[in-house]
């Protein structure tokens, strides 16, 4: 069994020592959970901030696509995206054709 006796003081200073280095020890170690904490949240935000742009920045991508492929309204107007690939497809079928006449 433990021994029953009182700590003398010399016993008691050693032991409260050594319980303010472990309140130290457990303080700093609390203090860096809290920076990692810190540093770990302010990277979610950054990494947030960051995909909301992307998003941003998509979604004005396809806005400008739509407007270059689709007609703005109802009337049977072309938009100029389809112009340019009707003519593209016409110009490659004319090189080929001059290509097989002449070649």
């Amino acid at each position: 069994m433990a021994d029953q006796t009182p700590l003398s003081d010399e016993e008691r200073a050693e032991l409260e020592q050594l319980r303010a280095e472990k309140a130290k020890r457990e303080e700093a170690a609390r203090a860096a959970q809290e920076r990692a904490e810190l540093e770990r949240l302010k990277a979610e935000k950054a990494k947030s901030a960051a995909e909301l742009e992307e998003e941003r920045r998509i979604a004005k991508q396809r806005e400008r696509g739509r407007k270059l492929m689709e007609p703005d309204d109802d009337d049977l107007k072309m938009p100029l995206g389809q112009k340019i690939v009707i003519l593209a497809v016409v110009a490659i079928a004319v090189v080929l054709f001059l290509m097989t006449l002449f070649g």
